[in-house]
């Protein structure tokens, strides 16, 4: 499949991170490009590269490493203590020029502040942040938050930073207490009142979205603004009935909040219908994690008829349009000899088993560079049962349509931004129920943190 080209402001962010060693936090609203940045920088830089993410599956998504197992850290609140190093990780984290963080919303502070002491200890250069390694990060603040710490790490994170978000972390504040402007914290003195320099760039032509009423309600209910008239025209587009499937037509699919709900609908839509259901099971090979790091299920239940979503680019090189993207809809026709037969807008494609491959990165003495490995496979039918699905995971997927379900409610900050931001147009919403207030949340730490971009980028 041929990579989209760059826009021009997607350009220019890739000459300042390929060109220069600064640090960069590329950010900006759902459907500006973020991903395909990434992807770019990712297969054209000549530098020596590092790609991780917070969780198994981001990870597998951009074909790199979860930072902890990049840097070889246990889970948990680290505090300040140095973690002892290999000599392995040592070489290899010696040998990165740039480390690329996605997702990097759900990255806390005190890992944040780990990764600097981790890439300092290694490189012996404790006194430069990052031991002088460019860090380049990826993420919306507005749509994914850190998983919030409890009890005594609760208890920690209070005492030592104004917040849990990335940003706030030492590194950047330069130790500065919870206050924002107390004395600096013993261990991140070194770093200056200020921390580190970091380039904060936000994305703002939107590829997702044509119609600019509805970006701008889109941007509303981003920032936690939502007017009285927003609200009506969103309550009132969405209180329609869904329409019944039409042969030819993108089924729709159902966003809703919580795994029980998704579960529920999906396995009342499979057991109504006829016929024999079919088990698909996943291959495993090498260490491949728990099953929170799978990417597809490993038990896929499937019926002719069931709708489905794709969990992967059409991987077939060749073609300069692709057959199906991640997140595309479509309804299961056949299922024999291997395959599994998709209709998708009126054509049908026969669907095989797809190979995710985890990588380890690794110093390779040889060649005095960073080797990436496959260390695991797992190989299952890119499609998952696809009446409804969380909102959770329809991250960085897009829909024509969709019922949005918040049930009693939108339980985290950014949760119906990132339902609603789905959607290409506002023909294409239905509400399960009306928006309420209280379902439009903004983390007070991302307003405060935002604010401060969007003031540094108004006096560049």
């Amino acid at each position: 499949m041929i990579a989209p080209p760059l826009s021009a402001e997607q350009e220019a962010l890739f000459r300042l991170i390929e060109d220069t060693r600064e640090h960069v936090f590329v950010t900006g609203r759902a459907g500006t490009g973020k991903s395909t940045l990434l992807q770019h920088v990712a297969w054209n830089t000549s530098k020596q590269i590092a790609v991780c993410a917070p969780t198994g599956v981001a990870a597998l998504n951009v074909e790199g490493q979860t930072i902890h197992s990049l840097f070889k850290l246990p889970l948990g609140i680290l505090g300040s203590t140095d973690e002892p190093q290999s000599d392995a990780t040592r070489k290899l984290l010696n040998a990165i020029d740039t480390l690329v963080i996605d997702e990097i919303s759900m990255v806390n502070a005190d890992l944040m502040d780990a990764i600097d002491r981790a890439l300092g200890m290694a490189r012996g250069r404790r006194g430069e942040p990052f031991g002088g390694v460019q860090i380049v990060m990826f993420g919306d603040p507005y749509q994914l938050a850190p998983v919030p710490p409890r009890g005594d790490e609760a208890r920690y994170v209070r005492d030592h930073y104004r917040s849990f978000w990335f940003f706030d972390a030492h590194v950047w504040t330069g130790g500065r207490d919870a206050l924002a402007d107390g004395p600096a914290i013993e261990g991140f003195a070194e770093l200056g009142p200020f921390g580190a320099d970091l380039n904060i760039r936000e994305l703002v032509d939107i590829h997702r979205q044509s119609d600019p009423g509805f970006k701008a309600m889109l941007n509303a209910v981003r920032h936690g603004i939502v007017t009285a008239d927003i609200a009506q025209v969103l309550n009132d587009t969405g209180a329609r009935t869904p329409p019944e499937p039409v042969e030819g037509e993108t089924p729709i699919i159902t966003l809703a909040t919580r795994n029980d709900i998704v579960n529920s609908i999906n396995r009342r839509h499979l057991d109504a219908l006829g016929g024999r259901s079919q088990t698909a099971t996943a291959e495993i090979n090498g260490d491949f994690g728990r099953g929170d790091a799978y990417p597809a299920d490993v038990e896929l239940q499937l019926k002719v008829g069931a709708q489905v979503m794709f969990l992967r680019n059409d991987l077939a090189q060749y073609r300069e349009v692709p057959r199906w993207v991640n997140g595309t809809i479509g309804t299961v026709t056949r299922i024999a000899g291997g395959t599994v037969r998709v209709d998708v807008e009126g054509q049908e494609f026969d669907v095989e088993p797809a190979v995710w491959e985890k990588f380890r990165y690794s110093y390779d003495a040889a060649s005095k560079s960073l080797s990436r490995d496959v260390v695991a496979e797992f190989t299952q039918f890119p499609l998952r049962l696809a009446w409804a699905v969380t909102i959770h995971k329809s991250q960085g997927k897009t829909y024509d349509r969709a019922i949005i379900d918040l049930g009693s409610g939108a339980f985290a900050p950014g949760q119906t931004y990132v339902a609603l931001s789905r959607l290409t147009s506002l023909e294409g919403l239905y509400l399960t129920r009306p928006l309420r207030p209280r379902d439009i949340q903004v983390d007070p730490d991302v307003r405060r943190f935002m604010a401060g971009v969007r003031r540094e980028a108004a006096g560049r």
